[in-house]
């Protein structure tokens, strides 16, 4: 789970903002409250990173493209090595079936390697990035007020059928 609060944050958030060429304001540290923190997330399209809705529709728009795939956490969850075997024929990869329970480990064991930026973001670092594989846990944190919220605005920024697939796989 995100957490901000943790000691090689602070030379997270001076490297951000000493960053040469930076543009716009220095990146604040969020609310210690999960809920305020995707509030204002909400609220500032994606703040205090790029723009959500504009992305997501960017890579929905081109969805169908020849050179482009997909890929919904949730649809792995539910069936990983149909989503494996999907991916490796998209890439025309050859795949060994027999090493496919030791792939979320290897990731998991070498998570520093592949996602060095968690260091200074997640509690854990990336280790804690490649965490339980759990989706849903958000819902003990936002209210159905909130949940309705973000669900009306996703249908408005993505239209139905993006909104539906980004909150299911489907």
């Amino acid at each position: 789970m995100y957490n901000h609060h943790t000691s090689g944050n602070d030379a997270f958030y001076q490297m951000l903002n000493d960053s040469p060429g930076r543009v716009g304001p220095p990146l604040e540290r969020p609310s210690e409250s999960i809920r305020d923190y995707f509030l204002e997330w909400l609220d500032r399209d994606g703040h205090p990173f790029w723009p959500w809705w504009s992305h997501v529709r960017s890579w929905w728009q081109i969805r169908n493209l020849p050179n482009l795939l997909l890929v919904h956490y949730a649809n792995l969850k539910a069936d990983m090595p149909g989503e494996i075997r999907r991916i490796a024929t998209f890439l025309e990869t050859p795949i060994d079936e027999q090493r496919w329970p030791a792939i979320f480990e290897y990731m998991k064991a070498h998570a520093t390697g592949i996602f060095s930026l968690a260091e200074g973001v997640f509690n854990g670092g990336a280790k804690s990035f490649f965490n339980k594989g759990t989706n849903g846990r958000w819902r003990d944190v936002l209210t159905a007020d909130d949940i309705a919220r973000y669900k009306e605005m996703a249908h408005e920024e993505l239209g139905v059928e993006c909104a539906n697939w980004l909150a299911t796989g489907k």
